[in-house]
C-alpha cells in the first residue's frame, strides 16, 4: 500500500516546494482508498481511463513535478531519472486497461517526488555542511 510522501528536511527555501510535490504526488497516486480492499488510487488512475486526456493531464503532472524538482537544484541525472519515470508512465499507461493497472502500481508521481525530496534532502545537508565549513 502507498503511503504519503515524507518531504524530510529541506533547506528553508524549498520548504513550500516541497510540500507542494508531496501533496501532488499523493493527489495523483495515492488520494483515494477503495473501502475493504484498502488500494490506494490517484488521479493519475482515474484520469488514465479517459483515452489520450487523461493520460495527457497526468503527464503533465509528472512534468510539473520535474519541473519543481530542476528549479530546487536536482541533479542532471536524477532529472533524467524522473524523466524516464513519467515517459514509461505515459507510454506504457497509454496502453487500454493494462495501462491503467500498470499506473496503479507503478505510481510514477510518487517515485518522482521522492526522488526530488531526496535530493533537496541532499542539498539542505550539503548546505549546512558547507555553513560549518566556512
Amino acid at each position: 500500500m502507498a503511503r504519503a510522501v515524507d518531504i524530510g528536511t529541506v533547506a528553508a527555501e524549498n520548504q513550500r516546494r516541497a510540500e507542494h510535490i508531496a501533496k501532488l504526488a499523493n493527489a495523483f497516486d495515492s488520494k483515494f482508498t477503495i473501502p475493504g480492499v484498502g488500494l490506494k488510487l490517484g488521479y493519475d488512475s482515474i484520469l488514465g481511463l479517459i483515452p489520450g486526456i487523461g493520460d495527457a493531464i497526468t503527464s503533465m503532472a509528472g512534468g510539473y513535478i520535474i519541473y519543481h524538482a530542476a528549479k530546487a537544484g536536482a541533479r542532471k541525472r536524477i532529472l533524467l531519472r524522473m524523466g524516464i519515470n513519467t515517459l514509461l508512465d505515459s507510454t506504457l499507461g497509454s496502453v487500454p486497461l493494462i495501462g491503467d493497472l500498470f499506473d496503479m502500481a507503478y505510481r510514477s508521481n510518487t517515485r518522482n517526488a521522492k526522488l526530488a525530496l531526496k535530493e533537496m534532502n541532499y542539498h539542505a545537508a550539503e548546505q549546512g555542511r558547507r555553513k560549518l565549513i566556512a
